[in-house]
């Protein structure tokens, strides 16, 4: 079962899995075609899965060859407090925190997620139990620094308008987000492989992203799929 899991892991990701709760249910899982017609506009995310066990567990190991990585390397030189907005269980604080400039707090919708995060040690004054949509648990500009990790694309349209919102809200400088944009440069919609989110191009994003911050670029993420690749947009606020 371990080798099934890890191979599971090495090619779904959270970015795209819909939480596999059985093994049968884990190697017959049908991927939907990308040919198959896409929604749109989705007016509601799948939230289930936040709460499952497995996720949980998917959740220590998925970044490890490329996005716990990269979001060192773009948190290099920068100081002060710093959100990790979705954090799941807190791995990703433990990594960051290394960095003894920074001070990192976390925030996740989800309370179960939440409390494997404080069982894992992280001090639970640094997490709140929040929508990232909607974060009236901080003030204006608390953070130096924020960013999310494979999230935010499993926000409906109007999820991920309030997310930037808010993002910049709450954040005085910087703010880092990782999302799968689509090989094909075509904006495909809501699709669900696994677990339901956008699979659009850069150019969609791109413009959600400039909608509010001052400037915003883009770079390539080793995170990659059959049907996206990873991006990182980095979003500076003056």
């Amino acid at each position: 079962m371990n080798k099934i899991k890890r191979i599971i892991i090495a090619i779904c990701p959270p970015l795209f899995l819909k939480g596999f709760y059985k093994l049968k249910r884990r190697i017959s899982a049908r991927p939907v075609s990308q040919k198959e017609k896409p929604v749109l506009n989705p007016d509601k995310q799948d939230l289930d899965l936040y709460w499952d066990p497995v996720m949980a567990e998917l959740l220590e190991t998925w970044g490890e060859d490329h996005a716990w990585n990269e979001i060192q390397m773009l948190l290099v030189g920068k100081k002060g407090k710093v959100l990790d907005i979705a954090c799941g269980t807190g791995i990703t604080i433990d990594i960051v925190s290394k960095n003894k400039d920074l001070k990192v707090y976390g925030c996740d919708i989800s309370d179960f997620l939440i409390q494997k995060a404080i069982k894992k040690g992280i001090n639970k004054e640094l997490l709140e139990v929040c929508d990232a949509t909607n974060m009236i648990c901080y003030d204006d500009n608390s953070f130096d620094t924020s960013y999310s990790i494979g999230s935010l694309e499993h926000f409906t349209e109007k999820g991920i308008v309030k997310f930037v919102e808010e993002t910049y809200r709450i954040t005085n400088n910087f703010s880092f987000h990782m999302v799968p944009i689509s090989r094909n440069g075509i904006d495909n919609g809501w699709i669900s492989p696994y677990q339901s989110y956008f699979n659009n191009s850069e150019e969609w994003w791109l413009e959600k992203f400039k909608s509010k911050f001052k400037s915003v670029q883009s770079i390539n993420s080793g995170w990659k799929d059959d049907a996206s690749i990873g991006k990182w947009f980095i979003c500076s606020k003056k």
